[in-house]
């Protein structure tokens, strides 16, 4: 059960509201993978939602009709990207959300962002925390506090015999999977770009590189970064660290502000879900009501005929650039780590 699973249950549920599932492709458990334990109950999953229209290929979709609005969402694995991307627009998807980090190197986001201008074709980006609470109280903290900068800590809750699998499963790495969701933060509100960095400096104390199998990667990266402009910003993100995120706002080295999620309530409510459900990761219910407001401000703009972005979502022009500082950083860390 992945992130497209997930979005499409929030969509079959009802929880957005400007959003109707139509479709649904899964070329592994419609095709060779119908047989497995999972595809057993992916099929249990299709039986159960006969209003939706199940296929194993892009291809096997129904040609949207002229003049409909239509938007993919596109969750699979990050390498097929660029191929679905062109199949969607083919036929005849009017807008695409992209799930990050969109493509494996930038020269392909570049080629398929082209593509779609050509086509006509707005392309957002699932970056959830663009739109989270906690990062929007402390953007607003730091911004009228002076001499603040912010740290932006995010965990997941993998076991450490979990690393191997996690490694190989997202092997676009660290900074183009996990920890792409903060540079993205650093680039849509920090100035952050490849022509902006001044310095990049490794926190040696708290990374980890591991070699685990075929794969090496961080099983947790520090690192702060200052722009020519003089402004700094710290990440810190950690495969093994828990289940929540936090910012906190220092003022020289001192914090003065922290807000973190889950908060209370919604701790509460990730507990009772987990609990329903412990197959899960528990980042699906800690950015449940993230992708929510995501899907639909997406949704209600397409629908309103509105030009533009909507507010708070990334561009694929935001995710080129997050993708050009993934991958700068990432063989600096590593010589700095080495």
């Amino acid at each position: 059960r992945g992130m497209g699973w997930y979005h499409a249950v929030q969509m079959i549920d009802g929880d957005v509201p400007s959003a109707k599932l139509t479709d649904v492709v899964e070329p592994w458990f419609l095709g060779a993978g119908a047989d497995s334990d999972a595809g057993k109950e992916f099929a249990g999953f299709k039986d159960e939602n006969p209003a939706v229209a199940f296929h194993d290929s892009v291809d096997a979709m129904p040609q949207v009709a002229e003049g409909d609005k239509k938007l993919a969402l596109i969750s699979g694995r990050t390498a097929d990207n660029p191929r679905l991307l062109k199949e969607v627009i083919a036929k005849g998807c009017t807008h695409i959300f992209l799930e990050k980090p969109g493509a494996p190197t930038v020269g392909e986001l570049e080629e398929m962002s082209a593509y779609a201008a050509s086509k006509n074709v707005g392309v957002f980006m699932g970056y959830n925390k663009n739109v989270t609470k906690y990062v929007t109280e402390a953007r607003e903290f730091e911004a009228k506090t002076p001499g603040a900068s912010t740290t932006f800590i995010h965990n997941n809750a993998y076991k450490e015999e979990e690393l191997g699998e996690c490694f190989e499963r997202n092997n676009e790495g660290m900074l183009k999977n996990m920890a792409v969701h903060e540079l993205a933060l650093l680039v849509t509100y920090y100035g952050v770009a490849a022509d902006t960095i001044e310095s990049i400096v490794a926190d040696k104390e708290y990374s980890r590189m591991l070699t685990l199998g075929d794969y090496t990667d961080f099983a947790s990266i520090g690192f702060t970064i200052t722009t020519k402009a003089g402004k700094s910003v710290t990440v810190k993100a950690n495969r093994t660290g828990g289940s929540y995120s936090e910012a906190i706002v220092s003022v020289d080295g001192a914090e003065v502000f922290k807000t973190m999620t889950p908060d209370e309530e919604l701790e509460k409510t990730v507990a009772v879900k987990q609990a329903a459900n412990p197959e899960m990761m528990p980042y699906f219910y800690l950015q449940h009501d993230d992708y929510i407001t995501l899907k639909e401000r997406c949704c209600k703009h397409i629908i309103d005929g509105a030009a533009g972005a909507p507010e708070g979502i990334a561009t694929i022009d935001i995710a080129i650039e997050t993708l050009k500082v993934a991958e700068m950083l990432t063989p600096e860390l590593q010589k700095q780590l080495a």
